[in-house]
């Protein structure tokens, strides 16, 4: 069986983290979505309102589970008994840190894969902190994060000010 993580803190989650999932759905048996609780950041959801907008949007993926966890990303993965690690690239520029990451990765875990997915171009420019800054002010958030959170998530972020 064909496991993989896909890790993210997912604060909020995007389109381009639903491109890399609708995709990777059919790649793998299982798909495990980590959310990441990381003790150095703070982050604008609480762990619980990441969880629930990632199941909201996906429902429809019966090999989908959705679950927290924190320390490293390696111990998680062995875990699930995943030999995959599923890392978004926007840009060129997310490439030397997600190299770094994949390159400790496999010291620690050397079983385990990485596997690098470009996110469609239409997403290339989005992060969950861009969608943050847009929403706090007001800003048209439809197309930027999924539809089946788009008024939950606007009427938050506009009440985060």
């Amino acid at each position: 069986m064909r496991i993989c993580v896909y890790p993210g803190s997912f604060d909020p989650i995007t389109c381009g983290h639903m491109d890399i999932i609708e995709r990777i759905v059919d790649m793998f048996d299982r798909v495990v979505i980590g959310v990441l609780q990381n003790r150095e950041k703070q982050p604008l959801f609480s762990l619980d309102e990441r969880l629930g907008y990632i199941r909201r949007c996906t429902p429809g993926y019966e090999n989908v589970e959705v679950e927290a966890f924190d320390g490293l990303l390696v111990d998680f993965a062995r875990a699930k008994n995943a030999l995959y690690i599923v890392r978004g690239l926007r840009a060129v520029s997310d490439f030397e840190f997600e190299f770094q990451m994949a390159s400790m990765n496999k010291k620690l875990y050397p079983e385990a894969e990485t596997v690098f997915l470009m996110t469609n171009t239409k997403y290339s420019f989005l992060s969950s902190s861009m969608v943050r800054e847009v929403g706090r002010w007001g800003g048209c958030l439809r197309g930027l994060v999924p539809g089946e959170i788009l008024p939950d998530l606007m009427k938050r972020l506009k009440n985060s000010l």
